[in-house]
């Protein structure tokens, strides 16, 4: 169970199911986890859908699992296909598929230690023109369009999501990694702050061109929030974003079922021997079959 003490929520979560994209920085393999527990406060869990870089396919059963529940595997810079990403979008489109996309612009993550990886962002969006971002990489734009202007008569909006780990910062006030997935669930996580800011997608450019700059424009608003976070020298400004926080719980009715539903059906596999090679086997039959599927499917 993760010991995450706080999930501190800023700006404005609807409370209602909406068809939306969500465009979020990206640092850590929590980032997933953080997606899940904003589209539970929605009861939209089941809608959430994620665009992948194409290695994630092969991930043991999950790589499986997420193109048969509707993820989209993209491949990046000239490698990326444009037409894939559409066809299955329209398909979602057609069937009337709740849709809480899930978009990590970045394309990769943002590491402080990967100096090179930070530097490379740096000067592509110097030569670009563009403004540089300093705890953010420079965002793509090719998936977002394409999302958008595949099902911009279907979607409500966009949620702009900005995230930051509390206790990511070293004793020389130098920002430091993102908990990975085994700190997060294992190990001590003080608070998860999360900035909500919701946009109609009336307001979001068609043309890729201008979408492209719209995109950065607000990555730009992410990295002013980020660096008021991690370094203003103001502590009553650090460890927090601007204006109202709330402290986001869950209702055990909406935890419970499910972790004794897991729980019960992990710990009856595992009690008996025919269960452990069940469970062994379905690994390890089931990772296959998904590779071969996915390498004809996705």
């Amino acid at each position: 169970m993760t010991s995450v003490k706080q999930i501190l929520l800023y700006g404005d979560l609807p409370k209602n199911k909406e068809n939306i994209i969500y465009l979020s920085n990206h640092q850590s393999t929590v980032d997933w986890i953080i997606a899940d527990t904003l589209a539970i406060r929605q009861n939209a869990l089941g809608h959430v859908r994620y665009v992948l870089k194409d290695g994630l396919k092969w991930l043991p059963l999950y790589g499986c699992y997420f193109s048969k529940h509707g993820g989209i595997y993209v491949k990046r810079s000239a490698k990326f296909c444009e037409k894939e990403m559409r066809d299955k979008l329209q398909s979602h489109v057609n069937a009337g598929t709740p849709m809480f996309l899930v978009i990590f612009p970045e394309g990769t993550r943002y590491n402080p230690e990967l100096t090179k990886v930070i530097s490379a962002s740096q000067t592509f969006a110097a030569k670009e023109g563009l403004a540089v971002l300093k705890h953010v990489l420079t965002p793509r734009v090719k998936a977002t369009h394409v999302a958008f202007d595949s099902m911009k008569n279907y979607l409500d909006a966009i949620y702009d999501i900005t995230v930051a780990y509390e206790g990511t910062v070293d004793d020389k006030g130098q920002r430091k990694e993102a908990p990975s997935m085994t700190d997060f669930l294992c190990k001590e996580c003080p608070k998860v702050h999360i900035h909500i800011d919701r946009i109609d997608k009336t307001d979001v450019p068609e043309e890729q061109a201008h979408m492209r700059k719209w995109l950065h424009e607000r990555f730009e608003i992410k990295d002013k929030l980020l660096i008021e976070f991690y370094d203003s020298l103001d502590p009553e400004r650090r460890n927090r974003f601007p204006g109202k926080s709330v402290n986001s719980k869950l209702s055990l009715k909406k935890t419970l079922p499910s972790l004794l539903i897991l729980s019960g059906l992990t710990a009856s596999m595992l009690m008996t021997d025919a269960g452990r090679k069940l469970y062994v086997k379905t690994w390890i039959y089931g990772t296959l079959i998904g590779c071969l599927w996915v390498s004809i499917k996705a």
